[in-house]
Order: C-alpha cells, then sequence, then structure tokens
C-alpha cells in the first residue's frame, strides 16, 4: 500500500554498512518481492466479486458494510500480535507463516453461506493479511538498511502489480460467469504453491543475523509520539482511506448504480489499480524532480476531480477511466508518508514508519465498512463523496512532508532488483 521512499542517512561507523557482500540476490530481496505481490494479489481477486458474493448471499449494502469490517476486526489485533511476533522471531520467520496462512485464507469467503460465516472468513483473511502487512513491510526496511538502497518503492509497486494482476483475475472470472466460490478455491491452490516457494526463500537480512549489530525493536508507537508524527499518521489515514473505499466499493458503485455488468464493473477497480502500480513506478523520480510536497498535493488534486466526475457520471466506462485518474493521484503519497515519518526526531525511524502505517492500514480496512453503513442510510454514490473530502485534506496536509531531519538529501533511487545483475 505504498511507493517511494527516502533513505535513512548514510551508516556511521557505529552502524556498519554491509550493502556490499548482502545487498544483492543473497539478501533474498527477490522473494520478498513476490511476497508483495501475492499480497496484493490475493486481496485484489477478492475486490470484483464483492457484488457476486453481496448478490448471492442476498445481503444489503448495511450488511455488506459489517461483512467488510470482518477484515478490520481480524486484522487488528493480528497487527500487533504480529510487530511482537517480529520482535522475538524476526520478520522473516513471521512473513514465512503469515504468507502461507493468508494464501489459503482467500478461499473462505467463497464458502460463506451466511452473513455470520462471511463475516468470520473474513475476519480470517484480515488476521492474515495484517500479521503479513507488518512482516513483510519490517523485512523490507530490514533489506533497505542493510543494502544501503532505496528499495521500499518498488516493494510497493509490485504489491500494487499484484493487486492489477488480482483484479484482472477477479474480473475476466466474472466476466467468464465462473462462480467466486471456485475462483477463490483455484486462488488460493495456486497461491499457496507460490507462497511456498516464496516463503522457502526468504533469508534474514544482514541486520537480523551479523555479529555485534543490534537489531531495531520492531514496536507498535515510536518512543517519543509527537504532534508532527500525530498529523503525519492523519495524512497517511486519508491516504489509505481512499484506496480502500475504491479498492471495496468501486465495483460495487458501478454495478448497483450504474447497472455495469459484472465484467465492467470489476474493471474499474482493474484501472485504479494499474495506474497506482504506474504512479507508484515512477513516483520516486517524480519526488526527487518536484519535491513530496507538490506530489502529494497536485496527485491528490487529480484524485478530487477523477472521483467528482465518476460520482458525477451516469456512464459506466466514463466512471472506469476516471477511477484511473483517483489512482494515479493517490499513488505515491502513502509511501511519501512513511518517508517523512522515517526522517522525524521521535527516537526511532523503524517505529515512527510503524505508527504511520499501522494507523492508515486501520484505516484502508476500516474506512470501507463505514462506508457501507452511510450507503444504507442514503446510496452508494453518496457514500462516496468522502473520496473528494478525503482528497481535498490530502491535499492540505501535504506540506507536512516538508520534513528537516535525517535524509537532507535524496539520491538517485536504484533500480529494482529484478533489472540487477548482484549487489
Amino acid at each position: 500500500m505504498s511507493a517511494p521512499q527516502t533513505p535513512s542517512t548514510p551508516q556511521t561507523p557505529s552502524t556498519p554498512q554491509t550493502s556490499s557482500p548482502k545487498s544483492g540476490r543473497g539478501s533474498g530481496a527477490v522473494s520478498l518481492y513476490a511476497v508483495f505481490f501475492l499480497n496484493g494479489l490475493v486481496l485484489a481477486s477478492w475486490a470484483p466479486r464483492i457484488p457476486q458474493v453481496k448478490e448471492q448471499l442476498q445481503l444489503s449494502d448495511g450488511q455488506l458494510g459489517l461483512a467488510l469490517l470482518g477484515v478490520a476486526l481480524g486484522s487488528v489485533p493480528a497487527m500487533p500480535t504480529a510487530g511482537a511476533l517480529v520482535n522475538r522471531f524476526g520478520s522473516r520467520a513471521v512473513a514465512r507463516s503469515a504468507v502461507l496462512v493468508y494464501a489459503a485464507a482467500i478461499a473462505l469467503p467463497g464458502l460463506a453461506r451466511s452473513l455470520p460465516e462471511l463475516l468470520v472468513s473474513l475476519a480470517v483473511l484480515g488476521g492474515a493479511v495484517g500479521a503479513l502487512d507488518v512482516a513483510m513491510n519490517a523485512h523490507a526496511v530490514d533489506l533497505e538498511r542493510s543494502s544501503g538502497r532505496t528499495r521500499i518503492s518498488s516493494f510497493h509497486a509490485l504489491f500494487s502489480a499484484g493487486a492489477l494482476a488480482g483484479a484482472l483475475l477477479g474480473t475476466l472470472a466474472a466476466a467468464g460467469g465462473v462462480t467466486p466460490r471456485a475462483q477463490f478455491a483455484a486462488t488460493a491452490v495456486v497461491s499457496l504453491l507460490a507462497a511456498g516457494v516464496a516463503a522457502a526463500a526468504l533469508r534474514p537480512s544482514a541486520h537480523q543475523h551479523e555479529p555485534g549489530q543490534k537489531r531495531e525493536p520492531a514496536r507498535a508507537r515510536p518512543s517519543r509520539f509527537t504532534p508532527r508524527l500525530l498529523l503525519l499518521s492523519i495524512l497517511g489515514l486519508c491516504v489509505l482511506l481512499i484506496e480502500g473505499v475504491v479498492t471495496d466499493w468501486g465495483s460495487v458503485y458501478l454495478a448497483d448504480s450504474l447497472d455495469a455488468e459484472p465484467g465492467l464493473a470489476g474493471a474499474g477497480y482493474v484501472a485504479f489499480a494499474l495506474a497506482m502500480t504506474v504512479g507508484r513506478l515512477s513516483g520516486d523520480r517524480a519526488a526527487n524532480r518536484s519535491g513530496p510536497v507538490r506530489v502529494v498535493r497536485v496527485g491528490a488534486l487529480l484524485t478530487a476531480a477523477g472521483s467528482v466526475v465518476t460520482l458525477a457520471t451516469g456512464q459506466p466506462v466514463v466512471a472506469v477511466v476516471f477511477f484511473a485518474l483517483v489512482g494515479l493521484g493517490i499513488a505515491a503519497s502513502f509511501p511519501l508518508v512513511v518517508s517523512a515519518a522515517s526522517r522525524l526526531h521521535t527516537g526511532s525511524p523503524g517505529t515512527a514508519v510503524a505508527t504511520v502505517s499501522t494507523t492508515g492500514y486501520f484505516a484502508f480496512l476500516a474506512g470501507p465498512p463505514l462506508v457501507g453503513f452511510v450507503a444504507e442510510h442514503s446510496s452508494v454514490r453518496a457514500a462516496l463523496l468522502i473520496l473528494p473530502v478525503l482528497a481535498v485534506a490530502t491535499a492540505l496536509l501535504a506540506p507536512l512532508l516538508r520534513v528537516e531531519g535525517r535524509a537532507a538529501t535524496t539520491p538517485r533511487p536504484a533500480p529494482p532488483e529484478w533489472l540487477c545483475a548482484g549487489g
């Protein structure tokens, strides 16, 4: 769920740099890219099928919102638990277990025959994805620190690429008449096999196993929770709330409000995910050229304009196009929030990042159910008016990204791992 991130300052003699021998493929970065990709694919394969699941179980908008709340209910206890486990056993061990459970859990929503069963199945899925999100991001931060290279953006680009693949999978399955149960079962089998290979290939980063180095505790909050960090957390909340609402309600809006066919309804999220992927791949370069404040502010205004047109039009095809504009506008924002948090003087960059990430991720999961409750008493279109409001708030809060701290300059980001021959 993020993009470009400014690296921390060069390591001092007290924290020796380990990039030379361990920053290449030996660090297990390629397998971690696969984990990020699977994370995006599995959850996104569910999103385009939400209208069919809603119809099969004869759920109202409010009941669907309650069911979607299951993802948040599962993730809330799972995320701090995963943080504690990462602190004790390391990010690799937790990521290995979480990705396997997560891959298998996608089959559960297809087996649900009632609202309570759907709620429980989504809670299990939410717990797995919450634990995986904490573990894989902690592992990515460790790998970035040990290599001395900017990598967070490319990891999250792989998440978006996985989300795009999952959205295409769900949309094609819906257009071809494949039932959600069959699609989710097939996705679980294939994802479980891929997750097993990726999990086995994960390796500890230099920060996790090198003698004499003290690994930073994976706490859920920083040593000093400053007002600036609170405001950055609110900014991250706005950004990921937009992403979560579009993910869970974009297809429902097209299907219910604009009477789009299942394939076209799913195409809205496909367009959104494709634009997110493109935006995240180019986010580092844009931020280096124009600065993070301008990138987030201009992107937020694009998101506001795209969401207004999407909600104002009665044409599904037009709405699909402008869903892409929403995704492009918001793509680079959250990683830049994470980067700014890492440069705050809060005692620990990693724990500041954890605070912003946890706050934003909770919004990503808890926001869509709230939209369902609003839609129950009005309409889906009215509930989605929160999108331009959040986009304007993001634009207003963008100056918070102008942080003077650990990273005075932003070096040219390194190319993605898959383009590198080695360290």
